[in-house]
């Protein structure tokens, strides 16, 4: 019998009502042996995410202020679920532990996944499932790199002739310490977990049925996808589409497992298949996806003849590498080279920046441009056929929609625009109206 992993959203498990659904659906399948949950999240609109209430705690503590009344709130959550539930497990001692732990020096990726920590228990607790603690399964060889196959075996010796709750988010290095993977990590772990079974199917239960052609934020009634390439869906996540994690397709690639984006709160929706492209069935339309992010700076620099000058984009990149920022797009003339980077990175280092690059190549001019949004337009069939790219520049000239940067990767997958972030949701309905409508 061919198994499968579950991963659950926050979305999916911000009370006991939505607990019950949860339940619900893993025990309607035999097949599901693995539940990865997250961290509990909102329950409405102006909620606090307790991953984010975890944060909050942490912002606390190192401005030397208070954050019990912020942690009694965290508690409160959890008491919440378990007493609705009726379940017959003792949390008192775990949550008193993690305080006394969060008020000594620890480190923040410890505080951030008390969340799964904590929900992991409970569900573990409701299903009647063993309860299996990322910190002895994932593991790390350092902050930024996983021991893939020592992960893969714990795993598949953890879940040997039993179901488990393996929460989502975090491991930890080989001294023991805590380590967190980037927000949306859960997905990561669920991927992981699939791999090393060898999963059927891996599904990513959120709180959307899949994915769809556009935001539905921006776009009313945007068609749905079925079906997305690996590809197609790290290019589409990565420029917003934040339904999965970009970095979750990496170990079920590798083995041919397909992912299945549902929905909790509609189960019987079919959702979004990710596939290897050879099993993909063809599109309806030329596009799969739009996406977008905002908050992106440009920077602009000129110099004549900086195309003979040996080492030239190697020294500008060296003074991002030197102040810990890394770049989106770089575009380049003959006479002229662009770096795109996240606003976030030049909140307090623009001036930083600029007088780094003058002195290290001296430009004839270096201007910093702000408030940029990037627009992808990606699908397997844009490859190769005559005319994408004039269709999608038509229709943002007919808006009036000036565009500060394009990039095209050799893949031909997708084309990148940069354009002024007021245009940003006129942008996304004048390529989804000129591909789709």
């Amino acid at each position: 019998m061919r198994l499968k992993v579950a991963k659950f959203g926050g979305s999916s498990l911000a009370d006991a009502r939505q607990f019950k659904k949860v339940k619900d659906i893993l025990l309607g399948d035999k097949k599901r042996v693995i539940a990865v949950p997250s961290a509990p999240g909102k329950r409405f609109s102006d909620d606090i995410k307790i991953t984010d209430m975890l944060i909050g705690c942490i912002k606390l503590k190192k401005n030397g202020q208070d954050f019990k009344a912020l942690f009694e709130d965290i508690k409160k959550r959890f008491y919440d679920i378990k007493n609705e539930l009726s379940l017959d497990i003792d949390i008192d001692d775990e949550l008193e532990a993690i305080y006394r732990n969060m008020k000594k020096p620890i480190s923040d990726d410890f505080i951030k996944s008390r969340g799964e920590y904590l929900s992991g228990i409970l569900l573990a607790s409701y299903l009647d499932w063993k309860f299996v603690d990322p910190e002895n399964v994932i593991i790390f060889k350092d902050k930024n790199t996983l021991d893939i196959e020592k992960t893969y075996r714990n795993i598949k010796n953890a879940s040997n002739n039993c179901k488990i709750v393996l929460p989502g988010y975090f491991g930890s290095d080989e001294d023991g310490s805590i380590i967190t993977f980037s927000r949306g990590g859960s997905d990561i772990t669920g991927a992981l977990a699939a791999a090393a079974i060898n999963a059927d199917v891996y599904e990513n239960w959120t709180d959307v049925s899949g994915f769809y052609m556009a935001d539905p934020r921006i776009i009313k009634n945007a068609a749905h996808i079925q079906e997305l390439s690996y590809e197609e869906l790290r290019e589409l996540s990565y420029m917003g589409a934040g339904v999965l994690h970009e970095n979750a397709i990496f170990p079920v690639r590798a083995l041919g497992i397909p992912i299945n984006i549902k929905n909790t709160n509609r189960p019987q929706d079919e959702g979004t298949y990710i596939v290897t492209a050879d099993k993909l069935k063809k599109h309806e339309f030329l596009i799969t996806g739009i996406a977008g992010k905002c908050g992106f700076s440009v920077i602009n620099i000129k110099k004549t003849s900086m195309n003979s000058e040996l080492g030239f984009g190697r020294k500008i990149l060296t003074v991002l590498e030197n102040n810990n920022i890394s770049f989106e797009h770089m575009p380049t003339g003959i006479d002229t080279i662009s770096l795109i980077v996240a606003d976030e990175y030049l909140t307090d280092l623009k001036d930083i920046i600029i007088s780094e690059i003058k002195k290290s190549v001296d430009p004839d001019s270096i201007e910093i441009q702000s408030d940029l949004a990037l627009i992808a337009t990606c699908g397997h069939g844009m490859i190769h056929h005559l005319g994408t790219a004039a269709k999608l520049f038509t229709a943002l000239a007919k808006s009036k929609i000036n565009v500060k940067m394009i990039d095209q990767g050799s893949s031909e997958l997708n084309i990148i625009v940069g354009i002024e972030k007021k245009d940003y949701k006129k942008a996304i309905r004048a390529i989804y109206k000129s591909f789709v409508n």
